[in-house]
């Protein structure tokens, strides 16, 4: 039977944000973002193409970082994810937090196309240095789940639009992590697979007490979320 992770609800924010600002040369991106997101809650980010919100996203999930003002000339950008500031971390520190804490999914799944269903979810725990006979009952145990059973050991491209995506969810939650970040996760399904998609995340959120923070243009998974955070011009609205 799949185990998740023993969680006791604190006070503190599974996540919180501070001065987040982000410029591509003279071209300013994100304009001073602050926010907070709970632990266990689904997050929609919404806003016009352009508005910074994936941007935001891979600062808060470490894969790009934010624009720091000059030594003594305004304050310091934070990005804090359980009770870890991400952004005083070295290089091999955070690929190592980005590892244990953080899952990914992004709306083209990113499934390595050599390997089965089972060996891409395995891949961020043989990462971690989990043993394989571990990592494989773990993988086993999600895309059972996830109702990919008999999906093991098709490659991604024996699999429909929707398998891959729940193989891409299954993936990101290999390690356990803290909060998962998807960005237009159901952008290229169906509707029907949409809606799949859309309600598993609220099914993990039920299961595990999963942090969910999701860019989306889709404002039916945007009115299923526990808030919307909408983005306009680099800011939050």
């Amino acid at each position: 039977m799949l185990q998740s992770k023993i969680i006791i609800t604190f006070a503190l924010s599974m996540i919180e944000a501070h001065h987040i600002h982000k410029s591509f040369g003279s071209l300013e991106v994100l304009k001073g973002i602050d926010l907070t997101i709970s632990r266990g809650e689904v997050v929609a980010i919404v806003g016009k193409s352009g508005a910074g919100k994936t941007t935001l996203l891979q600062i808060l999930g470490s894969l790009e970082p934010p624009t720091f003002p000059q030594k003594g000339i305004g304050p310091q950008p934070q990005v804090i994810i359980n009770g870890t500031d991400i952004l005083k971390l070295g290089d091999k520190e955070l690929s190592q937090f980005r590892n244990q804490h953080i899952g990914f999914v992004f709306q083209f799944h990113q499934l390595l196309p050599e390997f089965s269903a089972l060996e891409n979810v395995m891949m961020p725990a043989l990462i971690a240095g989990i043993p394989n006979s571990k990592a494989r009952c773990r993988g086993m145990e999600l895309l059972d789940f996830l109702q990919l059973k008999d999906r093991f050991s098709h490659k991604p491209n024996e699999l429909s639009g929707g398998e891959k995506q729940r193989v891409a969810v299954a993936r990101a939650l290999m390690n356990q992590p803290d909060v998962i970040f998807a960005d237009e996760p159901s952008g290229s399904l169906d509707t029907h697979n949409k809606q799949e998609l859309h309600q598993l995340f609220f099914d993990l959120r039920k299961e595990f007490n999963q942090t969910f923070v999701i860019v989306t243009h889709d404002e039916g998974l945007a009115k299923m979320s526990d808030r919307t955070i909408r983005m306009a011009d680099g800011l939050i609205i």
